[in-house]
């Protein structure tokens, strides 16, 4: 498994229908994150048996209600849990205040660190790095200040050609390979050529998560050619007005994005308490790209190679 990502909220500002606000677990080779907050966060991670201690990564979009009101919810869960280990917090300012004056007149001290990384959300900056992936952020088009997240793992190791193997081969010699370099003796002579020992890594895969935004062309080469696209949806073509008006987009639109952008999949949600029948908005956006699926709860899509 490469990357996993299962929907934990898919409703817009409103929770209707058994629709969750914003939320999605993301599991990148071992690296447990939480994109957005909405609320019942906690209650739709526990639904679906995500144990709330792995993740050590959340990233808020923007500071709406509806994707941040079930974070205080879910770091005193983590408290009472008696988590330890430090959380990192993506978000852009203001978030720390909010916590920090609940946590004053709750009068609780949490037994973990919250390392906070404010960022600016006008920006395309990378604000997280390991040895696996990094995460951009991706400027967004929203009455209030927003951002995306873009997900990229990075190359993967090589794989060695285990009938290639010889027994004089030492762990460091197939480390050396795996990392795609030579084997040489401590007189420089060729011991492993890398490329006779080796065979190509596997696919390294991109996510792009595009939360509330109007149509945002500006965002085209950020996002081009993902693998999986989740771009918010809230209106059909019949309110566009509407959407334009509160900055969000219709599921044509979404589409549209993707096949600007030429991803491999797309994902909507965000969607308007107004539908409880999602399954015209699909239609809408299938017309225009058709490898397009909704976004819904307990859903998980994966990404392997």
């Amino acid at each position: 498994m490469s990357v996993k990502l299962t929907i934990l909220g898919s409703s817009g500002a409103l929770p209707a229908y058994g629709r969750f606000p914003t939320s999605q677990y993301l599991n990148i080779q071992n690296r447990h994150m939480l994109i957005d907050s909405g609320e019942g966060v906690q209650m739709q991670l526990n639904r679906y048996q995500i144990p709330i201690h792995k993740i050590d990564h959340i990233f808020i979009s923007h500071l709406h209600g509806d994707h941040y009101l079930g974070l205080m919810g879910l770091l005193f869960s983590m408290h009472l849990q008696r988590r330890t280990t430090d959380l990192h917090l993506y978000s852009q300012k203001g978030l720390d205040d909010i916590i920090l004056l609940q946590l004053k007149y709750s009068k609780s001290i949490l037994n973990f660190n919250i390392v906070y990384h404010a960022y600016d959300p006008t920006e395309k900056k990378l604000i997280h790095e390991d040895d696996v992936l990094t995460v951009h952020t991706i400027p967004l088009n929203h009455k209030l200040e927003c951002a995306g997240f873009l997900f990229r793992e990075k190359t993967k190791p090589r794989k060695i050609n285990k009938e290639k193997l010889s027994n004089g081969m030492l762990l460091q010699h197939i480390a050396l390979l795996k990392s795609g370099g030579d084997v040489y003796d401590e007189n420089n002579n060729l011991l492993y050529r890398n490329s006779e020992y080796t065979l190509p890594p596997r696919t390294s895969f991109a996510y792009a998560f595009c939360s509330d935004t109007a149509w945002n062309e500006k965002m085209v080469d950020q996002i081009r050619e993902v693998d999986l696209l989740y771009h918010e949806a809230t209106f059909m073509e019949e309110e566009k007005d509407k959407a334009m008006e509160t900055k969000h987009s219709t599921a044509a639109q979404a589409a549209a994005m993707a096949k600007q952008s030429g991803v491999g999949k797309l994902l909507i949600g965000h969607f308007s308490a107004r539908y409880r029948d999602l399954e015209p908005m699909l239609q809408e956006a299938r017309e225009v790209f058709s490898n397009t699926d909704l976004a819904l709860e307990g859903t998980t899509f994966e990404l392997n190679a």
